[in-house]
Order: structure tokens, then sequence, then C-alpha cells
């Protein structure tokens, strides 16, 4: 039986918004069997509870944001892939602002946060979802898709994309994930953005917090800041980074193999809104499994979670 886990003390950091530049300061905390990740908004009156849930997506633009009621974060996504990649189930994310810091652009510092607490081995057995049966979104030759499982189960992705600047060749990878090589082939890699996009931004309030230092800027004729780069291959890497701080959001581990092709964050938040109703593509494992988890205080498997 593989077991939940949680942090094992608390870890406390700070820093600035991507995209409010704003500076915020986050607390994570150990938290009980079957909780899964809580957000408390520490800033605002009552300190509002967001599960990080596919329920609680409010905006898919330029980052992952959910929200309960007036109560949002955002950019949650690298965060929410650090605790997928190194096993930590539950956890309370106590935030003095509306977004997690960017920090230096990738999930690298989160992860050495995390490894530095250590993880805590809990009672409560984890759920494991099967894919079972294909399910894909398309749009505009974009694409992402889940298919069942190779041998041996776990999570494959192969994520290609290429660009509309001839100096920059196309780039694909196929990766296994686990904790090893999450930390060495995806937690480094950075984020980024397009330099005819960042004056649009800024006039809607977003990027404020973006610099040559956490932010990859590509131009039509070169890279910007190359220098800061940690591999060859560095947009698909985060891509497929973003891609798994979405996927955490089912709140269970999935057992999949995924294939995408310049997806983004809205792409990936429908593919999962289409796997939860789609219930003959998919089955849960574990103890006591049942033909539906309907219910279930932990885990965000329910069709009035879809409402988001």
């Amino acid at each position: 039986m593989v077991c939940q886990t949680t942090v094992n003390k608390a870890i406390e950091f700070g820093g600035r918004g991507l995209h409010t530049g704003s500076s915020v300061r986050v607390r994570i905390l150990p938290a009980p069997e079957n909780m899964g990740i809580l957000f408390v908004r520490k800033d605002m009156e009552g300190a509002p509870v967001i599960p990080a849930g596919v329920d609680n997506v409010v905006d898919t633009s330029y980052a992952t944001t959910i929200g309960v009621g007036s109560a949002r974060v955002s950019t949650v996504e690298h965060l929410m892939a650090a605790f997928y990649a190194l096993g930590v189930d539950n956890a309370v994310v106590e935030v003095w602002g509306q977004e997690l810091p960017i920090l230096d652009g990738s999930a690298a510092m989160f992860v050495e946060f995390i490894e530095s607490a250590g993880t805590s081995r809990q009672n409560a057995p984890r759920k494991i979802v099967v894919v079972k049966k294909p399910v894909r979104i398309e749009e505009d030759g974009r694409f992402i898709a889940l298919l069942p499982p190779e041998e041996g189960g776990g999570l494959r992705i192969d994520y290609g994309m290429d660009f509309y600047y001839s100096y920059l060749e196309s780039q694909s990878i196929s990766i296994r994930l686990t904790p090893v090589e999450f930390k060495k082939s995806l937690s480094g890699a950075k984020t980024f953005g397009f330099l005819n996009d960042v004056e649009m931004l800024r006039e809607n309030g977003l990027a404020r917090g973006g610099g040559l230092d956490n932010a990859i800027v590509i131009g039509e004729e070169n890279i910007l800041n190359k220098e800061i780069m940690r591999y060859e291959d560095e947009f698909v890497r985060h891509k497929v980074l973003d891609l798994i701080g979405d996927l955490a959001l089912l709140g269970v581990r999935l057992c999949a193999r995924v294939e995408g092709y310049r997806a983004g964050h809205y792409l990936n938040y429908r593919l999962v809104k289409k796997l939860l109703k789609k219930r003959d593509c998919w089955e849960e494992i574990g103890p006591d499994s049942s033909p539906s988890v309907e219910g279930h205080p932990s885990f965000v498997l329910k069709e009035s979670f879809l409402s988001a």
C-alpha cells in the first residue's frame, strides 16, 4: 500500500508575483491525511480557504488561478507541480498576497524548500486514477491527450512544440515522471515569454514582476537573456512543468500516458474537465476502491466539481 504524505515542518519564503509585481509571503504547513492541498489567503478578512482542485479553477490566462468567492491565488502551477512530483499529498499553503511568488521562474526553489523540510508518511492510502480509454482536447492545431499507461504504470509525458521565429528549432521531450527525473530534467526550467507580448501584458496589469532574471524573453531575432537558461530545450521542459502542475489539480495520482503539442493552461484544464466527465475512461484503484468516488472528502472526481 502506498500511503499519503505531508511536509515534515513549516516552510517559509517570500518574493514578488510574476504578474502583479507585488511582494508576497508564503508559509507551507503540514496537513492531516485526506485534506489535500489547501491555499489560505491570510491577508484577507476571515482567511478564506481555497482547496487546490479543478472545481476552483477560475482563470487560465498566462497562469493557473484558483479561487473561492472573492479570494484568489494565481500562478499556483509551479508549486503544485513540485508537490505532485515529490509526492506531497497534503499541505496548507498560507499566502499573504494574491499570487505565489515567481522566485527564479521555475520550480527548482520549491523543490529545495520541500526537500529541506522533508516529508512524513501518513496512514491513509494514496488513491490512484488509471486512464482506461483515450481522452483528447484539440484546438487550432494544438492538442493534449490522456492515454492508457505503458506497462509499469506511472505518468509518462510526450510533448512537442515549435515557434513562429525561424531561428528557434522545434523542441520535444519524452519523460517518465519520477522525483529524481523531475528534479533533474524539469524543475529548473524557467518560464518564458515573447518580447512582442510584454507591452500588451503590462497594459493589462500582468507581467509586472517579470524580469530578465526570472523569465526567458524571446525576441524576433534572438533570445534576450539566453545566459539564464539551464537547458537547450528549456521551453518545452517548462511547458511540461506547467502541465504537471495543472494535472495535479485532480487531487489524485495519475497512471497514464500524456501526449501534447503546444497546449497551455486552458487546454490542460479542459482536458482534466473532460476526463472527469468521461467516467468510463478511467478507474480508481487502491484499498476499498469503488466504481464511484462521489462523496469522498479529499478527491475532486465529482460532477459537482465541474462548474468552474
